[in-house]
């Protein structure tokens, strides 16, 4: 099967914390960082979810938000930290690529985000997503 989602980054699960309807997958990406998912705990079950288990977790471009610095007093739990390694811009939406350790990302933000951040090649910033918006696929 071939997706349009650009962010598929490998890792290993190391810890699974059941809910009623939801659950929080922790996974460790290859390059040493650690992701939270929030799925439903019907996925974790079809997809046999448990510590040890080799996923890839997937993101759309559309929601990694990218910061030039620590952001104190947000909810958002998944932090990675890159860097810019390439910029294509439209008349009003951006393509950003980032590299972070072990993988690469692309976020989709506005023309306008770019220019208020200053965001360049090799510019640092922190990518950031919602637990809600990481999706698992198993390997």
């Amino acid at each position: 099967m071939s997706l349009s989602i650009r962010n598929q980054l490998p890792g290993t699960v190391t810890a699974v914390t059941p809910g009623e309807a939801m659950a929080t997958v922790k996974v460790r990406l290859d390059g040493g960082q650690e992701l939270t998912a929030a799925i439903t705990s019907e996925a974790v079950e079809e997809l046999g979810l448990a510590e040890g288990s080799a996923v890839r977790a997937l993101v759309k471009s559309t929601e990694i938000s990218l910061a030039t610095g620590p952001v104190d007093g947000l909810s958002i739990r998944n932090r990675l930290p890159g860097t810019v390694t390439g910029i294509a811009t439209g008349g009003a939406m951006a393509s950003v690529k980032v590299s972070v350790e072990g993988g690469n990302l692309t976020s989709a933000i506005t023309k306008d985000a770019v220019i208020d951040l200053g965001l360049g090649t090799g510019t640092a910033v922190i990518a950031l997503i919602k637990s809600t918006e990481v999706s698992l696929a198993t390997v």
